[in-house]
């Protein structure tokens, strides 16, 4: 009996977070500055006009790391039509670490370390890597995905928003 209520639990706990996770919000997104690795600040207004994929992740994560490419790729295809990006690193992962990533992997886009972790907070307490949202050009939070995520589905998502 107490298995099955635990289990109805989780269930219907999973389903909300899946179904909070792939969903828009069409919300402002939060007010914050990025402290990038190579000293440049730039905030979430600066990004405004626009469309802005902000990746939350981790070198300790298989997942991110396995997105990095992707990542890459669709920055360097996307970004000349109005397409940024902005990986941010979650607190725990060492600087030095997060460097040497960014840096043998020639990682093209805004890179931060988010050392005392109130970028993850501002953008509702983020925990698991990766986390992903996609900002439209007026910085509103039209996407956001936990964990791996279909690639055409988001192209065609980014696309869409450069479009509008």
């Amino acid at each position: 009996m107490l298995y099955r209520r635990f289990a109805a639990v989780l269930l219907v706990g999973l389903l909300a977070v899946l179904s909070a996770c792939s969903s828009g919000d069409d919300k402002a997104a939060p007010k914050v500055t990025f402290n990038s690795l190579d000293g440049q600040h730039i905030s979430t207004q600066d990004l405004q006009g626009k469309v802005v994929l902000v990746k939350f992740w981790a070198t300790d994560c298989t997942t991110c790391v396995a997105q990095m490419p992707g990542t890459i790729e669709r920055y360097n295809e996307l970004s000349p039509k109005g397409f940024d990006t902005v990986a941010v690193a979650m607190k725990h992962d060492p600087e030095s670490y997060v460097r040497n990533f960014a840096k043998s992997r020639e990682l093209p886009f805004t890179v931060v370390l988010d050392e005392d972790g109130s970028l993850a907070e501002a953008f509702g307490n983020v925990k698991m890597t990766p986390t992903t949202f996609l900002l439209d050009k007026k910085g509103r939070i039209i996407k956001r995905f936990l964990g791996n995520y279909d690639e055409d589905k988001l192209v065609a998502t980014i696309d869409k928003a450069l479009a509008s």
